[in-house]
């Protein structure tokens, strides 16, 4: 099993995505870690180790960067000698089995589908990732791939997302939700409305209807699809509400003696609402629908959040996803592809 990491991308210090690689790499010692990126951004790091005795470290140098900035075409064309090129390459020819990158989200998609081409039957790939909810996890796509889905990638993104979650899950029937201003069948945007037609059509989506915005984290459904800007908005909404709830809480406890030692007796409480809280936990969106393996990370993440990037993407590959993903988008569309 080998995992190739851009170690280029994101506005975080490239430092900190190895030392995320590195402590992956020695918990799992099964897997390949392969670091892609310049060699001035990746030797002074790895300098100290003597990487002759860890067998499951290397290297591939790359002399071009894709910065956050740059224009997905202009990615695409002039800069095949990138990290994120290089190591999405790693992956469309079989040396790697999947690809860990937090830089820019359109050139990244736009390379991957170039290099990885789609799976037959999806026209577009969703960005996927799970959030924490009342029942656990739900995941919830796409999250910024697509601006202006039709009605047809709609359906197509409830598929993938339900295939996915029974794979990732284990769940027998994942329940999906289409995400909309109402749960009433007259309410919401023409292409979602002829969506939920469409999806209760499908013997083998179990759509449960529209999802309104304050669902996302409360509702039934182990699935939730939306168009990627409403998906992004939702996404970035959330991760500011988690990091504003934390700081209020740090601060409210922290205001005099008396509230920092209420704060003591409440810790075993706050720890846990703050691990739930905490974006870094749920890091790691899956390009779905590509024929190859890429995952997302945040472009801030800490260590532990691009680590939990890497571990996402090791689950991707234990559960054979591309190949589950092709042997099943036919059985569950039907006719439609």
């Amino acid at each position: 099993m080998r995992i190739a990491i851009d170690v280029m991308g994101g506005d975080q210090d490239s430092a900190e995505i190895i030392a995320a690689g590195l402590r992956f790499a020695s918990e799992f010692e099964q897997v390949q870690i392969r670091f892609v990126g310049r060699q001035e951004s990746i030797q002074p790091h790895l300098s100290a180790l003597n990487l002759a005795s860890i067998a499951n470290i290397d290297v591939l140098y790359a002399d071009q960067v894709v910065e956050m900035s740059d224009r997905p075409s202009l990615a695409l064309r002039q800069k095949k000698r990138s990290s994120m090129h290089l190591a999405i390459k790693q992956v469309a020819s079989n040396e790697s089995d999947a690809c860990v990158s937090s830089g820019n989200t359109g050139a990244l998609m736009a390379i991957g589908r170039h290099l990885l081409r789609m799976i037959p039957g999806v026209d577009r790939p969703a960005i996927i990732k799970a959030i924490p909810s009342t029942k656990g996890r739900c995941y919830l796509l796409d999250l910024g791939a697509n601006i202006g889905c039709d009605a047809e990638n709609l359906v197509q993104f409830a598929a993938m997302g339900s295939i996915l979650c029974q794979s990732i899950e284990g769940i027998a029937a994942p329940k999906v939700g289409l995400l909309n201003v109402g749960e009433e069948e007259i309410k919401g945007e023409a292409e979602v409305r002829i969506a939920a037609d469409l999806l209760k059509e499908h013997d083998k989506i179990n759509f449960i209807g529209f999802v309104e915005g304050d669902g996302i984290y409360q509702s039934e459904a182990d699935v939730i699809v939306c168009d990627g800007w409403v998906g992004n908005v939702a996404l970035k909404t959330s991760e500011g509400l988690a990091k504003f709830v934390s700081q209020m809480i740090a601060e409210a406890f922290g205001e005099n003696i008396l509230t920092k030692a209420q704060g003591l007796v409440a810790y075993p409480v706050l720890e846990k609402l703050n691990q739930q809280l905490r974006p870094d936990n749920y890091n790691g969106a899956i390009l779905l629908g590509l024929n190859g393996i890429v995952v997302k990370s945040h472009g801030r993440s800490t260590i532990d959040g691009f680590y939990q990037a890497i571990c996402e993407a090791h689950k991707a590959i234990k559960q054979q996803l591309p190949d589950v993903m092709k042997e099943s988008i036919e059985d569950v569309l039907g006719s439609d592809l």
